[in-house]
């Protein structure tokens, strides 16, 4: 459940990353990434969910919210929203940006995830107008054993588009958009991801998945976010060659038999280390995902920290955790 729930190319570009002890970091839960003209945008689990701002993935500034209050829907689906929009994703699509969003009731599967679409993700251009869609999938109590959150929209190597979405209950599931990417293809086609059999609760959720040469990777989040510094999240990830799986682990264990190869975790610095987004950006990959700071008492920090890959498999050095910080401006 959740709380409202990149290595550098040279050893120059590593050293402009380090902040000054004293700067201020910024805060996300569940953040994910985007690239306009010139700036990144990052979007995170908020009120009206978070937006900020960077001309270089280190330096950011707030730059609004995208629902200035809350979806119209979102009392009818969960009536103890409390209007924090949980775990976007954000995804270009003919010329146009799509946000896709969590409404749920926290420790339940009263659920629904939306869209909402704008033509620019700069907030000072005329055209800024994000122009919700409502409901593309809904989870119901007694009725679905499947939570309708953390949603991640993929397209397949043939241009079609998937999302990923799941928390706790059944698991990870998969399911096919419509060509305009707001709601379900019909007649329905889904696929189970990943589950985690013969572990309580089945803490598995926040499914991403990223296309490499010719592989899919499932990355996911094993255990138990928003616990403060007692937080167990974790970072895990298995790959297919078909992205509805099956997917697998470095051992070939299947992710559907609680298979899940570990990418990162916490440590004596970190916890609640999870729900990461994956990106290239100049030819470089990059893992974004949140932190809990122990230091800080358990607060949340944005991480955007590199990839390698060994072996066909993704590989984060975990030094960068303190070494790969993101300043918030005043």
């Amino acid at each position: 459940m959740k709380f409202i729930s990149m290595l550098a190319a040279s050893l120059t570009l590593a050293a402009s990353i380090l902040s000054p002890a004293h700067a201020a970091q910024v805060p996300a839960h569940d953040p994910v990434l985007a690239y306009q003209d010139g700036q990144y945008y990052a979007f995170t689990t908020g009120p009206g969910i978070t937006i900020y701002s960077s001309p270089d993935k280190i330096h950011w500034k707030n730059a609004g919210r995208v629902f200035k209050s809350e979806p119209d829907w979102a009392r009818k689906v969960a009536p103890d929203f409390n209007g924090h929009l949980w775990a976007p994703d954000i995804y270009k699509h003919d010329g146009k940006y799509y946000l896709y969003y969590s409404v749920s009731a926290f420790g339940q599967n009263t659920s629904a995830i939306g869209v909402t679409i704008n033509e620019t993700l700069d907030p000072n251009a005329d055209n800024y107008q994000w122009v919700d869609q409502g409901i593309v999938v809904q989870s119901v109590p007694f009725r679905d054993n499947w939570n309708a959150i953390d949603p991640a929209v993929t397209k397949d190597k043939d241009g079609t588009a998937w999302m990923s979405f799941g928390s706790f209950w059944g698991g990870l599931k998969l399911v096919k958009l419509t060509p305009d990417l707001t709601s379900l293809a019909q007649p329905q086609i889904w696929y189970n991801l990943a589950t985690r059999p013969g572990v309580q609760y089945n803490p598995i959720e926040a499914p991403f998945i990223f296309k490499k040469g010719d592989y899919y990777y499932l990355f996911a989040s094993f255990d138990f976010c928003c616990q403060g510094v007692k937080s167990t999240y974790k970072i895990a990830v298995g790959r297919s060659q078909y992205i509805e799986g099956p997917y697998e682990d470095k051992q070939g264990t299947p992710l559907l038999e609680g298979g899940g190869s570990i990418v990162l975790q916490g440590d004596e610095d970190w916890s609640a280390v999870g729900h990461n987004s994956v990106y290239t950006f100049d030819g470089q990959d990059y893992m974004a995902f949140h932190a809990y700071e122990k230091a800080a008492n358990g607060a949340p920090r944005l991480r955007i920290l590199p990839i390698t890959w060994q072996d066909g498999w993704p590989v984060i050095n975990p030094d960068d955790i303190n070494r790969y910080k993101t300043e918030l401006a005043n």
